[in-house]
């Protein structure tokens, strides 16, 4: 065998070793999320998402004051029924002065998870609370295998009762008022809406977060969003003062 022959064998060697490498480094699993002393997942920590639901649930374009933005919604499709179609436009039409958000109420769920600000889960095997920057709001999940209030006191935040499915939370929330929107673009509900929540770790810093939303008066159908969660990983990061003031409608609609 010449020089040169065994020169390029051995760097298709090199190259064949290196690529094999890679495939290796892309095929192995992901860090598995941090469990609680029960044994479920740890979702303790602080975390945000990074999108423009908040803005608007579905596809939109760059507005003055609104950036462009892929939505959340499963085939980005809402299926109101006719009369609730026409709602959405008319709360659209007078968002500066309609949303919730304008008066500083609490934005609901699964609002309060994709408001642009972060939030702080704390975890026990009985409870699960979420504090928000956003507001003071503060949410429990009971996770201690209660039922829901026989007699529904609607809130902002509705009432929440979590399981575990697997490495899943599963979050049954009812008993909501009619006040919220989902978003500043005139998505709306009933005070007969029901959400299910998914919290699904998939590695230590990230939560794979679904909601379906079923309210019969409203929507013709359930529908679902879906986003990710991600770790606020900043040294000494902790929720900060977010004084909101009600009804400073251009501080939301330049």
């Amino acid at each position: 065998m010449s020089v040169g022959i065994r020169a390029r064998a051995a760097s298709a060697a090199c190259v064949a070793t290196c690529c094999v490498a890679l495939l290796s480094a892309d095929q192995s699993p992901p860090r598995s999320a941090p469990r609680a002393r029960d044994g479920h997942p740890d979702l303790s920590g602080y975390w945000q998402v990074l999108n423009t639901a908040a803005w608007n649930i579905q596809d939109h374009s760059a507005q003055p004051g609104i950036p462009a933005g892929q939505g959340v919604v499963d085939g980005n499709e809402i299926p109101y029924q006719p009369w609730a179609a026409e709602k959405k436009k008319e709360n659209f039409a007078n968002r500066a002065t309609a949303d919730p958000e304008s008066k500083c109420y609490l934005p609901g769920v699964p609002r309060l998870i994709y408001m642009p600000f972060p939030f702080q889960i704390a975890q026990t095997s009985k409870e699960i609370v979420m504090l928000s920057e956003y507001a003071h709001a503060v949410r429990t999940i009971h996770v201690d295998g209660s039922a829901h209030p026989s007699t529904a006191v609607e809130s902002w935040l509705g009432d929440s009762r979590g399981r575990w499915e697997g490495n899943t939370l599963v979050v049954d929330v009812r008993h909501f008022n009619d006040k919220t929107w989902f978003d500043r673009a005139g998505n709306f509900h009933s005070d007969a809406l029901y959400v299910v929540e998914r919290y699904t770790p998939s590695g230590p810093d990230h939560i794979e977060y679904v909601a379906t939303i079923t309210d019969a008066t409203v929507f013709t159908r359930p529908w679902t969003m879906r986003m990710t969660l991600y770790r606020r990983k900043e040294k000494n990061f902790q929720l900060l003062e977010y004084e909101c003031y009600g009804f400073a409608y251009e501080k939301l609609y330049p």
